[in-house]
């Protein structure tokens, strides 16, 4: 099995985290050369809720390749250092709560340079599947920064190879990076990116938050690790990116260019034809000596879904927060495809609480179209728990409510015009359903007993 890395990691860097499932055997490592094209797709889906998949040798490349990373809560709340528990609320703490980043001059980011690089050719970036028609970068935050407002912004977007070193960069109309790449063409300039690939567990979480434009993710990040992203200057744009990441693509991004992409799997599983995307020109290439390309397997795989459910999971909760809902927590699961159906635990509450909840979160996320309430003693995050409530504690005739007509985003599976129907289930307890809600469980003194010899067999 070989080593991550001969050094100690340092503890804002992918491979702190590596070293740590190194040691809990939670990292499957891949010795026989595979392929770009479709082979390791194959390895990350076959182990796509399992132990973190290295590619240690990959066919005409020297680059290694990672993922599989952060596939569970747990695994996401271990990256961060937190507990799965604790993880929303200190999510929900880091923004507007930021930490600025801080410039160190030097980082391992750069130990490598290559001038108007062949993007295929220096990187092992995967062909995934069948019906798509070209290799993706997919685990890469892209960075920009208004050069007027000074604003900045960290997000993913999926990079799928054009030859050379251009790339086309798949946006949405409402993307963040849409919106500051259209002001700049409006004052006849491109957008300068930066992408960085195999990050932190702490940025790759705070680059899928919706904050709002202008609001840094970066500054997330640092509030996260607790303490300021180290960044570096790009060598030819300027951007900082963060020091310890493993590759940075540095280039622009031209609205006037335009690739036409055919079919893209989503994160619902099945391919969306969303038309053409802007073209970017990396004209620089800095890395790791030995750097690891990070992958995002995509598609309806749990790293790809539970990345952006758990941020945005954690920014629906802020929004009730501040409607002052008595929320307990916010689940946006992997069975939703960690965009489209989000569960609410509510502490006690007043009639009518439920049906606020979903107008909060329809009026905040346009893709979220299923959303249940429950009280909150349900796990958000337990599915088992939120159909028994739906089963136990939801008179269809009452508590069910259907929005026809709502609007959405284009990656919504089962739209039509950009609309779609959204639903409501108000799964709590109700006065006058039935006098008695106890549960029927052994006493507890009991269960604490046989919960300590438990663990302690274990």
């Amino acid at each position: 099995m070989s080593q991550i890395n001969a050094a100690p990691p340092a503890r804002q860097s992918l491979r702190a985290f590596l070293e740590q499932l190194e040691v809990q055997r939670q990292l499957h490592h891949v010795s026989d050369a595979v392929a770009t094209d479709y082979e390791m797709s194959a390895w990350l889906a076959q182990l796509s809720a399992g132990k973190a998949v290295q590619f240690d040798t990959i066919k005409g490349h020297a680059v290694r390749a990672v993922g599989n990373i952060l596939n569970s809560r747990e695994r996401i709340a271990a990256g961060m250092n937190m507990t799965p528990d604790a993880m929303q609320a200190q999510i929900m703490a880091s923004i507007g709560n930021g930490i600025k980043p801080v410039d160190i001059g030097h980082g391992p980011c750069q130990e490598v340079i290559v001038e108007q690089p062949d993007l295929a050719r220096e990187l092992p970036v995967p062909r995934f599947f069948a019906d798509e028609t070209g290799a993706y970068i997919t685990a890469g935050v892209i960075i920009a920064r208004d050069s007027v407002t000074g604003r900045g912004n960290a997000s993913y977007a999926r990079i799928k190879l054009l030859g050379g070193n251009r790339g086309m960069v798949g946006i949405a109309p409402n993307h963040h990076l849409a919106v500051m790449a259209r002001a700049a063409q409006a004052r006849g300039e491109k957008l300068d990116i930066a992408v960085a690939i195999g990050n932190h567990p702490a940025l790759l979480i705070a680059a899928a938050l919706y904050l709002r434009l202008g609001d840094d993710e970066l500054e997330c990040a640092g509030a996260l690790l607790g303490e300021a992203l180290q960044t570096v200057a790009c060598r030819t744009i300027p951007l900082a990116v963060p020091a310890h990441c493993e590759i940075v693509l540095e280039g622009t991004l031209d609205l006037e260019q335009q690739h036409e992409e055919v079919l893209v799997s989503e994160y619902h599983g099945m391919y969306e034809p969303y038309g053409s995307g802007p073209v970017a020109q990396f004209h620089c290439l800095t890395r790791r000596h030995d750097a690891l390309l990070q992958v995002i397997q995509p598609g309806y795989y749990p790293e790809h879904t539970l990345i952006g459910g758990v941020a945005i999971a954690a920014g629906l909760a802020q929004v009730l927060r501040a409607a002052a809902v008595p929320v307990r927590e916010v689940a946006v699961g992997h069975g939703g495809c960690g965009r489209l159906s989000a569960v609410v635990s509510l502490h006690a509450h007043r009639p009518g609480e439920a049906r606020k909840v979903m107008f909060a979160l329809w009026g905040n996320v346009n893709l979220i179209k299923h959303i249940t309430v429950v009280d909150a003693d349900i796990d958000p995050w337990n599915s088992n728990e939120v159909e028994w409530a739906v089963a136990t504690r939801m008179r269809a005739d009452r508590d069910l409510l259907v929005v026809p007509g709502a609007r959405t985003d284009r990656s919504e599976p089962i739209k039509h015009d950009s609309v779609i129907a959204k639903m409501g289930m108000d799964a709590t307890r109700k006065e006058g359903d039935r006098p008695d809600w106890r549960r029927a469980v052994p006493p507890e003194e009991l269960m604490q007993q046989v919960r300590a010899r438990l663990a302690a067999q274990t």
